[in-house]
């Protein structure tokens, strides 16, 4: 019954609506994509466990420091680490407080909603009268600007929001590369299907944050607000990030007269997977700070597949950003799998109709994407 609806789908991107259908991605299966897909999501792997951890730091022991210019030392500060921060000679954190902030703006999802509500609200302001309560100051102009303080409280619960959900991601990129090296993963389908995997295990996984002042443990999402690591973390950060994303500075005009740039930010189509991956490796490209922190990690397979191109090593930024824009296609295609209605090989008719409606509305949001330049 499913290859009777096959036949009848004229969706321009047909292909991929069957691919999905049939258990495959939307990048082909090779053996070069399949290097190129488990070594890059190593490396990224190991950047997004350095990123994550210094984003719960951040949330967790920087909250409501107004110049915290030590924030991405992780409480290790020493005048080596130091003069290696000056010199770049690290990891961009920087990059992540990018995707932080790209995710508040953009919003959607519970943790999202949450931070709007009189119960965080209130939470927060506990934690602010705790914290500066000998600060009269600080109070003073709390009372002249009262959503001053609490929008940095939002701030820090984003920080720790997408430090939770990068802790998953980046074990599961580890664990693909683990089984890849034991061989037992092959092919994309296998590198989806593990994706998948992960993210239906921790689709429950609380989204909390709490606060330590002194000896006290404040409670700023508590876990009774049932916020989870798929539908308040993952979907956002997915729409945000692979989808809207920002204009990048210097590539298309803020000027509102000159029209570039859509007012509405529902129709941004400036994330990961509609990227133009050339102008990596540009000053002022927010994602070129990733691909200088990937590099450090590649894998000696992958790298040699670089040293082996056309160009060597001097467009390597550009080169990781088109593997990494196949890995993202990847995980994609796991998000929408773990989010299809009913199950790909149902064989109740209105159930596949659902199916095709679900993926046809994907594919329209992909029109405009990179998905025919990565698979060529």
């Amino acid at each position: 019954m499913v290859n009777s609806h096959k036949q009848t789908v004229e969706h321009p991107l047909t292909e991929y609506i069957n691919r999905l259908l049939t258990g495959q991605a939307l990048l082909k299966d090779s053996p070069d994509n399949v290097l190129e897909v488990v070594g890059i999501l190593k490396s990224y792997g190991v950047v997004l466990d350095a990123y994550s951890n210094n984003l719960i730091y951040i949330a967790e022991h920087q909250f409501l420091v107004f110049f915290p210019f030590f924030k991405y030392f992780n409480g290790e500060f020493s005048v080596n680490k130091l003069f290696r921060h000056w010199w770049h000679d690290r990891i961009n954190f920087e990059y992540a407080e990018y995707c932080m902030k790209s995710m508040m703006w953009h919003g959607g999802g519970g943790l999202d909603s949450y931070l709007d509500t009189p119960e965080f609200i209130e939470n927060a302001k506990v934690v602010i009268h705790t914290k500066f309560k000998n600060n009269p100051l600080v109070l003073g102009l709390n009372q002249l600007f009262p959503d001053f303080l609490t929008e940095q409280l939002r701030v820090s619960a984003y920080y720790s929001g997408l430090g939770q959900f990068w802790r998953v991601m980046a074990d599961i990129f580890l664990s693909l590369s683990d089984l890849y090296d034991q061989g037992k993963i092959q092919t994309i389908p296998d590198v989806v299907n593990h994706i998948k995997a992960g993210l239906v295990k921790d689709a429950l996984r609380p989204i909390t944050y709490s606060v330590k002042i002194q000896d006290t443990v404040y409670d700023l999402i508590p876990k009774s607000v049932g916020l989870t690591f798929l539908a308040d973390t993952a979907i956002p950060y997915v729409e945000a990030i692979f989808f809207r994303g920002t204009p990048f500075l210097g590539t298309v005009s803020y000027n509102a007269q000159a029209y570039q740039i859509s007012p509405d930010q529902a129709r941004f189509q400036y994330g990961a997977l509609y990227a133009d991956p050339l102008p990596i490796g540009g000053a002022g490209i927010p994602p070129t700070l990733l691909m200088q922190d990937m590099r450090h990690y590649l894998p000696e397979y992958l790298h040699e597949v670089y040293r082996q191109s056309l160009r060597g090593e001097d467009d390597l930024r550009v080169q990781i950003c088109m593997s990494f824009q196949k890995s993202m296609f990847c995980v994609t295609s796991a998000a929408i799998l773990g989010l299809m209605p009913y199950p790909v090989n149902t064989e109740d008719l209105s159930e596949q109709k659902a199916n095709l409606v679900y993926l046809e509305n994907w594919m329209e949001r992909f029109k405009t994407s990179r998905l025919l330049e990565v698979n060529q």
